[in-house]
């Protein structure tokens, strides 16, 4: 876990592998708490930081995990249903929580954490796990939850599409008590794939669109399985948008085209030149064009790619406007591009980059949260000096090996501390 590099600024060649989507493995690892079975799972990012976070937590609850060549296999039952943690909490103990108290009748979990992004409450989750039956409740940092019995199925209407709250819904519904139906779920790839892997553990889960699911609870799930997990669109975007602004020639293979087209239509319409071969992608450095969009649900421009928007305004000749839609004001890393020479203001909830200017090396920045951390390392491979990024941890909890990755492309990276 790194605190301080320095990033040069450089040309990228080469090839980059696009590994299983974080958002969509930390949920597999959750729903491994649901099956005393074997599960493997392939195309893993085996060195992400919040991934090795989670499975820490895993095996205080009892579960054995064990590696190959680019998968994991986790096994056992849980021995208990209190995590008791004192390290850094991550938003997935949400579902750790759900599938505890699925599982075993009771569940102990810290509160959640992960990015700062404003107000993410977890209401939606109470009030999910109290129309099944339970009882939730607060004991200083941790989340409780208990049912006398069993969790029950249930017909839930989320006020707003959730994307934590149909992954819980779908693990405790697999194997809770008759039938769960949830209206307005949010239907993305990491959730399809979710639903996957417990359809292969033998869960019965129907999805209409994004009208509603329909889970028909079990009595146990047989796990033994093996599971390639849904490529990661938030790494190949962010890597897209390296080769598009610095790359001589990068070669990105397992690239998911379907879960990004809109971003790529954005994109394309704004200077993007890219080839597609099969499943790889080859992009090259381009001239940006300014952009306007504004994030909503799949398959639009999610909150989390923003920011990477955000680098092509900066660089672009012109004005740029970038609406967040779902987290309002998510701009911290605003400032820190302010820092390296970029000029932009927050008006009537948007924000404006005037595009167009060199980006200053010799600057220090930090990594607020994942993304935006991402995106000031996408700066400074542009800059013209070096640039020192802190907490860069923070980037590493959702890229595997990018520190490796970056150097086998040409990057120079130093690491301070």
């Amino acid at each position: 876990m790194q605190n301080q590099v320095i990033i040069n600024p450089g040309e990228l060649k080469g090839d980059v592998f696009i590994t299983g989507a974080k958002n969509a493995v930390l949920r597999h690892l959750a729903a491994s708490i649901i099956t005393d079975g074997f599960i493997r799972i392939d195309n893993y990012p085996v060195n992400m930081l919040d991934v090795k976070l989670h499975e820490e937590m895993l095996r205080c609850l009892g579960k054995t995990i064990s590696y190959g060549p680019g998968y994991v296999i986790i096994e056992g039952s849980v021995s208990t249903s209190e995590l008791i943690w004192e390290k850094r909490s991550i938003r997935n103990t949400l579902l750790i929580l759900g599938a505890l108290l699925t599982k075993t009748g009771y569940g102990k979990v810290p509160l959640p954490g992960g990015c700062d992004l404003g107000e993410r409450k977890y209401d939606i989750h109470v009030g999910l796990m109290e129309a099944m039956g339970a009882k939730v409740w607060q004991e200083g940092k941790y989340l409780c939850a208990k049912v006398e019995t069993k969790l029950h199925g249930c017909e839930y209407k989320f006020p707003i599409r959730s994307t934590g709250a149909t992954e819980n819904a779908v693990i405790m519904g697999s194997i809770a008590d008759g039938v769960t139906k949830i209206w307005n779920p949010h239907i993305r790839p990491e959730i399809l794939d979710l639903i996957q892997l417990l359809r292969e553990m033998g869960a019965d889960i129907t999805v209409n669109g994004q009208e509603s699911i329909v889970i028909k609870g079990q009595e146990l799930l047989k796990a033994d399985i093996s599971h390639f997990a849904v490529g990661d669109s938030l790494q190949a975007f962010t890597y897209l948008v390296a080769g598009a602004i610095a790359g001589k020639e990068l070669l990105i293979h397992n690239f998911p085209f379907e879960d990004l087209e809109v971003p790529l239509i954005y994109l394309k319409f704004s200077g993007l030149n890219y080839y597609q071969n099969g499943k790889s992608l080859i992009v090259r450095k381009c001239t940006p064009y300014p952009i306007e969009i504004s994030t909503g649900s799949y398959p639009g421009v999610n909150s989390d790619l923003q920011p990477f928007f955000a680098v092509w305004g900066a660089l672009s000749q012109g004005c740029s406007s970038i609406t967040d839609l779902r987290y309002i004001g998510r701009y911290g890393y605003a400032d820190e591009f302010k820092n390296m020479g970029v000029n932009s203001e927050v008006k009537n909830g948007s924000l404006i980059i005037k595009g167009g200017n060199v980006v200053k090396g010799g600057s220090t920045v930090t990594a607020l949260d994942l993304r935006a951390g991402a995106a000031c390392l996408l700066m400074a491979l542009i800059a013209d000096g070096p640039t020192i990024i802190n907490d860069f941890w923070m980037v590493e909890r959702g890229y595997d090996n990018i520190i490796e990755t970056l150097r086998s492309l040409g990057v120079s990276i130093e690491i301070l501390s």
